[in-house]
């Protein structure tokens, strides 16, 4: 890796995680705080637009996968969110948003990994 991929997915980094609090706050607005969805929604975009790029893109995917995108999921937001969940007696809740997002993500990424190889 040269230092000009590394300064990229840095600043790509720093973009992804503005990007991240911009749709979390925007989602929140719009649906509420009872329930994590704007870090369900961050969380599963982003794993379907690292499958696109992955898949279409492969030369672009350190920058935008691990730069770009590794800023705007956040897995650790995720358990914070699950763990709040079950300590406020939303037990249901807090395991349907682990699950959830675990295996939203996953078929996201799939799903764009397809797409990806289609382009």
């Amino acid at each position: 890796m040269t230092p000009l991929v590394f300064l990229l997915a840095s600043v790509a980094g720093g973009v992804g995680a503005a990007l991240r609090y911009a749709a979390d706050v925007g989602v929140s607005r719009f649906a509420g705080r009872r329930f994590p969805w704007g870090i369900v929604i961050v969380n599963v975009t982003g794993s379907f637009v690292v499958g696109v790029v992955t898949a279409a893109l492969p030369d672009a995917a350190f920058v935008v996968g691990a730069g770009l995108l590794g800023g705007y999921t956040t897995f650790s937001t995720a358990m914070l969110d699950s763990i709040a969940l079950w300590k406020g007696g939303e037990r249901p809740a807090s395991v349907l948003h682990l699950l959830g997002t675990f295996a939203a993500s996953v078929i996201a990424a799939l799903v764009g990994l397809a797409i990806g190889a289609a382009l």
